[in-house]
């Protein structure tokens, strides 16, 4: 089988989702179609989050329960593996261990990895929303961004930079008084 484009495969992703809205989640068809996705693009996260959930949700006639968890299992490794460690697919394997397999140790290393990679990206979010709505001149989102900002990240210096330059530029339109 050829590979999708990226556009096909979001439009599949997305009309598969639109069908699940007609009928019960984890039905057979649904199931269906989300491993014939796997299939054809195995390293598409989103879809294997989502197989993982809907097998959960599912009632497959002739596979027990721990036959259907060893599959979740194995979709949220590979969702993991594939989407290198993303925070999404991190928290998702850190639910199911703790919830399925009783390993609380492990979910809690993974949920502090999940964290930490959500935390890196919210600060790069918020300090590029920062230079931005300064760059912009939208100063009063920039200096109350700003105020979020150094409260969750005080020792960020990508954070730290983009408020000094925010401030700067509050100064110099007066909104703000040097002190």
């Amino acid at each position: 089988m050829a590979h999708l484009s990226p556009q096909d495969l979001l439009a599949k992703f997305q009309a598969l989702r639109e069908a699940a809205r007609q009928e019960p989640r984890g039905s057979a068809d649904q199931l269906k179609l989300h491993r014939e996705l796997v299939e054809a693009c195995p390293a598409f996260t989103p879809n294997l989050l989502e197989l993982a959930r809907l097998l959960r949700l599912a009632d497959e006639p002739g596979v027990d329960v721990e036959e259907m968890l060893a599959e979740v299992h194995r979709l949220l490794e590979h969702a993991v593996q594939v989407s290198n460690r993303s925070a999404d697919s991190l928290i998702e394997l850190a639910y199911f261990l703790d919830t399925h397999r009783a390993s609380p140790d492990e979910a809690c290393k993974l949920l502090e990895e999940g964290a930490s990679k959500a935390l890196e990206s919210l600060e790069d979010a918020w300090a590029g929303l920062i230079r931005l709505h300064s760059m912009e001149g939208r100063l009063p989102q920039a200096l109350a961004l700003s105020a979020q900002a150094e409260k969750v990240f005080p020792e960020s210096e990508r954070i730290q930079a983009a408020i000094a330059d925010a401030r700067q530029s509050a100064l110099v339109a007066g909104l703000i008084s040097d002190s």
